[in-house]
């Protein structure tokens, strides 16, 4: 098993220190927030506690900057657009944009995996690291980072707010004449996050699959998948 080099102690601090605004003061809890299980050695902890802690931790900070950022949004909309920057896909852009894979300790082979399979060991770092910081300096220590890098997403054009599912049972229901069918394809993962995948058929059209961490979210997924497939939405549209 090899690893690839990296910062530790005073370095890994200021390096972290560099990309999120927050100067850890206990280093052995940033470095668990970076290690994978694949890398934990004896009795050392792995990441996985403080994902499903930063999970959470992220949700309340964008839910209370959505809530003030969009007064006149009703629930459904606020609940979509946090769907969409709370998910692993938003959690593993913001990895790549601070280079947090440089830091992660993890098995060289899944360091350096692409795909699907990547990009959801970094988003479970990221959210491990927002537990990390919550736990060391308390949620205003948190804000200012997840502000930082995910404000500018619930700004931009790209992250305008479509409900796929409603606008699949309109255009079906226009279009075709019936109503959209899910099933549930499948389930993996652990527990605490679960990986679904769903697909969607219209009639008599070829179905179109998503995947997503809740079962609403894949199905969000699959229903955009194949408004985009049928022409209906030009590009793949932010999804719950």
């Amino acid at each position: 098993m090899s690893f690839r080099k990296r910062p530790s102690g005073a370095a890994l601090v200021e390096a972290l220190r560099e990309r999120t605004g927050y100067a850890f003061r206990d280093q052995d809890r940033l470095e668990r927030a970076l290690t994978h299980a694949s890398a934990r050695r004896g009795t050392g902890s792995d990441y996985e506690r403080l994902e499903f802690l930063g999970d959470r931790v992220l949700g309340l900070v964008v839910s209370d900057m959505l809530f003030h950022a969009f007064p006149g949004a009703p629930e459904g909309e606020l609940a979509l657009r946090l769907n969409a920057l709370v998910s692993g896909e938003a959690c593993a852009e913001v990895a790549e944009e601070i280079g947090l894979a440089d830091f992660i300790r993890a098995e060289a082979g899944l360091r350096s995996a692409k795909g699907r399979k990547g990009r959801s060991t970094r988003a479970d770092v990221m959210e491990a690291l927002i537990a990390a910081i919550y736990l060391d300096g308390g949620l205003e220590a948190v804000r200012p980072f997840v502000l930082r890098y995910w404000e500018p997403r619930s700004r931009a054009a790209a992250q305008a707010v479509r409900d796929a599912k409603t606008e699949l049972q309109e255009w079906a229901h226009q279009s075709v004449g019936t109503t959209p069918v899910y099933a549930l394809k499948g389930r993996e993962g652990p527990d605490h996050e679960p990986l679904f995948t769903v697909t969607v058929t219209v009639g008599d059209l070829p179905p179109a699959t998503g995947s997503g961490r809740a079962k609403r979210e894949a199905e969000q997924a699959a229903a955009g998948a194949l408004l985009v497939r049928e022409g209906v939405w030009n590009e793949p549209e932010p999804v719950s």
